[in-house]
């Protein structure tokens, strides 16, 4: 179906070009001007029936476009038009009777993503989903980056049969909307079968992302100071994390990028005035997520909503009004950085109208300065901290190396480990002695809380579910069963986790968490656990002592029908048939079933219902009556269940903030088990000089049978704190620079580390220049990518920093980059003095190990060498063969006289012929450098070259 849209005065029931070609047809001539289409729909007025036929109606509606008159709409065409009007940015699905269909322009868009049907029906393209079928296809939409709103039905035919509006249309109205980070409800979390959870066959029961974060930013521009401030506020509505942080960001937006990248936002709120800078980024952002399958949704906001002095308003009267055990108070909220409550505000805003605003309720903050060490987002991407380079997928990254946990909960934790590792020395060492007793411990307990994980639903999901009441019985009774199961588990556990245990990490989390999950047990045996797995709400409490509207109008149905059956008597002396009882066909109950050689004794007044040709089945008037009240009760009692069933789940959203601490406690657990697991897989050791060292990826990609080369590694801050790197292309430089940086990482995560030895000091930061690659989205070239990462680097980096910069300056002449690479390890040598490993293919730069000879170390990656035999001259036509490498991929002390990238050629299979010129081409040149040394010596100084070649033989 066309997309393409006609002029935008058009309202917002307006329809496409392709739409408007398909009306012309169905025109009729005769028709008044302004009337709609002739067809059933246009018969008089009317109503529509349950599952959603359209009648015409003398309704008025505003904006009625493309030249049909505000009475030329069906009933059900106007209601649409009208909330449309209300939410222009979302696709509506309106349920009528048993399907959820789609209108309009919104019909098309739908159509077109989800490969449905879409036809003219009245004034409008309209396609439709099963009711059953709704979360499937809403999910679909969504990520595809719509905003859906499903309006639902909110009368019931029977209540709606015996009031006074019987003839008019069913009111409905917006029930739920969902973008990627807010999907969160009935409507789109449904329970997988139960008994395949229980079984172990599903391993979640909601099929959402891992992460699924909302990120809000304001930006806020100092004048005098000529500094910018970003604001910055990050909130997952399903898991209830809030994250805060406030800092200042230069022009390349390099602390925004390091941030966004941490936080893995599915959906990013933004001001309409945004600066072109920042946007620029959130673009290269968005196209990268495409490419690798999700693409992150921006949602702009009006600008007016970022000042201030209307967020502060909002978060006022907000935090004023909300009352919850767990939020923060007021004088809390005051003491908040201005960009941060610029975003708070329009975010309240946003999850207001999604119903998911109480999550603001209690925060933590982001910042990494003082909580963590700094990674900023080049080193995340070039280590592949968390994603690889290759696709944008997990694996091949350090975090793929270090996620055994089997909870989802637990995955979501270690991400946050891995991107932000410990500063504090005795967390760190909390943490790794949490990891030895595991490895170490003969006791049985261990093995017994390793296996409470195991199979466990997404607790963290649920229990946030039911804080924001969109939680289904289904779901409920899964989470609370679960959660009082591993009370009571660990309960027993208690005697042996106290005499067994003595890492202090680890009594802390177990003896704690029994006594936080208590609560689950006391809501769970309230309820029906069959009525609970079915999702029958009328039959939902086991005990109704504690709802007394509920047993008021059960009292009231039991009443009709015992009447009814009292009304058997009569009808089996009327019949004449003392064993005859009431029978219920196709849904339809106290039917009155005769055979069809008896109908001549039914009375004239009893209603047929329906018939074979065997027998016949009735009600009597008397049985219409009744059966319409006991219809109204009962829709009633739905009514009156779905109310207290809302207060209940607000009842076990008291303990929302303890039950997430419980949870937290548990993935804390399954985080120091991965940890465990992974040093026991790969020979990993504990401590924080290494010796024989390994890079955690490549170890794990290589397998067992493939030996890895370790290699050792010193930097002092005192002492030799600078390695100069040299050595041939594809000799393993890079790998070693990231295996240090790893290695690093992993020890203040709380990990053992692939070394047989290692004294690592607490880094406050980790900075790296790697790869050569153009920033087309920034305005920037291959070479301007290169120089603002090594001036960020060169502002931030501190004397407990690890900088890694790999080949700095190859992206220009070779004066001007020896000459920028040599001033800028100069100056990280002589005055930021952090440690750092500098690979080059420089020759010049080795010069700075005689200039600092205390704290610069020259070093290769070792190899042979299979050179063939030329003389000092060639003859013309003389053939050269490319020298042969073999790599050693050992750190050698030293520098290396070349780089032999010919052999790097010969391995890409670069043509021969191609690789003989070449090779012919290099000695050329070669001998023409050693011509000029000679000619150099013999006319200048010729002690000082004597002494050079001298040098020069050694190295």
């Amino acid at each position: 179906l066309s997309e393409i849209r006609a002029p935008s005065s058009r309202g917002a029931g307006s329809l496409s070009s392709s739409t408007l070609e398909r009306l012309k047809g169905f025109v009729c001539p005769s028709e008044p001007q302004g009337r709609g289409p002739p067809g059933p729909g246009n018969a008089g007025g009317g109503s529509e029936d349950a599952d959603g036929g359209l009648e015409d109606a003398g309704v008025s509606v505003t904006s009625a476009p493309c030249g049909i008159s505000k009475s030329g709409y069906t009933p059900l065409e106007q209601q649409y038009l009208q909330i449309k009007e209300q939410h222009k940015d979302a696709l509506l699905a309106v349920e009528c009777g048993y399907k959820y269909r789609f209108f309009g322009e919104d019909a098309e868009k739908a159509a077109k993503q989800l490969n449905i049907f879409c036809h003219l029906d009245h004034n409008f393209m309209t396609c439709s989903i099963p009711t059953h079928r709704l979360f499937v296809h809403v999910r679909r939409l969504v990520s595809q980056g719509y905003k859906v709103g499903v309006v639902k039905q909110t009368e019931t035919s029977a209540i709606k049969a015996s009031g006074a509006n019987k003839n008019t249309l069913f009111t409905r109205q917006l029930s739920a909307l969902y973008t990627k980070s807010t999907l969160v409800g009935e409507d789109v979390n449904p329970v997988h079968s139960l008994v395949d959870v229980e079984e172990g066959e599903c391993d979640d029961v909601v099929t959402d992302p891992p992460e699924s974060y909302l990120l809000c930013l304001s930006e806020t521009w100092d004048k005098p100071r000529k500094q910018l401030t970003i604001g910055l506020v990050a909130v997952q509505p399903s898991t209830g994390d809030v994250l805060l942080d406030c800092f200042v960001d230069g022009s390349t937006r390099c602390e925004l990028e390091g941030r966004v990248l941490k936080v893995n936002p599915v959906e990013i709120l933004v001001p309409s005035d945004l600066s072109d800078s920042s946007h620029r980024l959130l673009q290269s952002i968005v196209t990268a997520s495409v490419q690798a399958g999700d693409g992150v949704r921006i949602e702009k906001r009006e600008s007016a909503q970022f000042d201030f002095a209307s967020a502060m308003n909002t978060v006022t009267e907000f935090y004023c009004h909300t009352q919850d055990s767990g939020s923060r108070p007021l004088s809390g909220i005051a003491s908040l950085e201005s960009p941060v409550v610029c975003c708070l505000g329009p975010l309240i805003h946003y999850l207001t109208e999604f119903n998911l605003q109480r999550v603001l309720l209690s925060f933590r903050h982001l910042s990494c300065e003082s909580d963590g060490m700094v990674l900023s987002a080049p080193t995340l991407r070039n280590l592949e901290i968390l994603t690889n380079q290759t696709d944008g997928g997990t694996k091949g990254s350090l975090l793929w190396v270090l996620d055994h946990t089997h909870t989802s909960f637990g995955r979501r934790l270690m991400r946050k480990w891995v991107s932000q590792p410990l500063k504090d020395a005795q967390s760190i060492c909390e943490r790794q002695g949490a990891v030895c007793e595991i490895l170490e411990s003969d006791s049985v307990t261990l093995p017994s809380v390793r296996a409470l994980l195991f199979r466990l639903p997404d607790l963290e999901r649920g229990v946030c579910s039911i804080y924001h009441k969109k939680c289904s019985t289904q779901e409920f009774y899964l989470i609370s069963s679960s959660l009082s199961r591993l009370g009571v588990e660990l309960q027993a556990l208690l005697p042996s986790i106290q005499s067994q245990l003595s890492s202090s990490l680890l009594r802390g989390l177990l003896l704690d968490t029994p006594e936080l999950l208590a609560p689950a047990h006391n809501f769970l045996k309230v309820l029906n656990e069959k009525a609970a797995k079915s999702g029958d709400k009328r039959e939902l409490f086991c005990d109704l002592s504690g709802f007394p509207v509920l047993q008021e109008r059960r009292v009231e149905i039991q009443s009709v029908l015992t009447e009814i059956q009292d009304h058997r008597r009569e009808v089996r002396y009327t019949l004449r048939t003392p064993t005859l009882d009431y029978v219920r066909v196709s849904g339809q109950e106290f039917l009155i079933e005769v055979k069809n050689s008896m109908v001549s004794v039914v009375p004239s007044d009893w209603v047929k219902i329906s018939s074979t040709k065997a027998v016949s089945r009735y009600q009597s008037p008397y049985l219409i009556g009744r059966c319409r009240s006991l219809s109204q009760l009962r829709e009633q009692l739905l009514i009156d269940s779905q109310k207290e069933w809302t207060n209940f789940l607000h009842q076990f959203g008291e303990y929302y903030h303890t039950m997430k601490k419980a949870v937290g406690n548990l993935a804390t657990v399954d985080c120091l088990f991965s940890l465990a697991e992974v040093a026991k897989q790969r020979n990993y050791y504990r401590q924080i000089v290494i010796r024989d060292g390994r890079h955690p990826v490549i170890d794990l990609l290589m397998g067992e049978h493939t030996q890895y080369v370790p290699n050792n590694t010193e930097l002092q801050g005192d002492g030799r704190r600078t390695l100069i790197i040299t050595g041939p292309n594809m000799g393993g430089k890079s790998s070693y620079i990231r295996q240090v940086a790893l290695v690093s990482i992993m020890a203040q995560v709380g990990s053992y580390v692939p070394a047989t030895e290692a004294r690592l000091g607490i880094l406050d930061g980790i900075y790296t220049r790697m790869g050569a690659s153009d920033s087309i989205y920034k305005g920037r070239s291959t070479f301007m990518e290169e120089l603002t990462e090594a001036s960020e680097i060169v502002t931030r980096a501190t004397e407990r920093s690890l900088v890694i910069l790999d080949e700095l300056g190859r992206g220009t002449s070779t004066h001007d980059g020896i000459a920028i690479a040599y001033a800028t390890l100069e100056y990280f040598i002589r005055d930021v003095k952090s440690l750092t490993l500098f690979v080059t293919h420089y020759p010049p730069l080795c010069e700075l190990e005689k200039v600092y000879p205390l704290h610069v170390g020259n070093f290769h990656m070792a190899f042979l060498l299979n050179e063939p035999d030329i003389g000092s001259k060639l003859s013309p036509g003389q053939s050269v063969q490319p020298e042969f490498i073999t790599f050693l991929y050992q750190l050698t002390e030293g520098a290396a006289g070349q780089s032999y990238g010919l052999n790097v050629a010969r391995l890409a299979e670069i043509p021969e012929a191609v690789l003989h010129i070449a090779a012919r081409k290099a000695q050329e040149l070669k001998n023409i450098v050693d011509a000029r040394r000679y000619t150099y010596k013999d006319t200048h100084c010729p002690k000082q070259w004597e002494t050079l070649s001298a040098e020069q033989s050694n190295d």
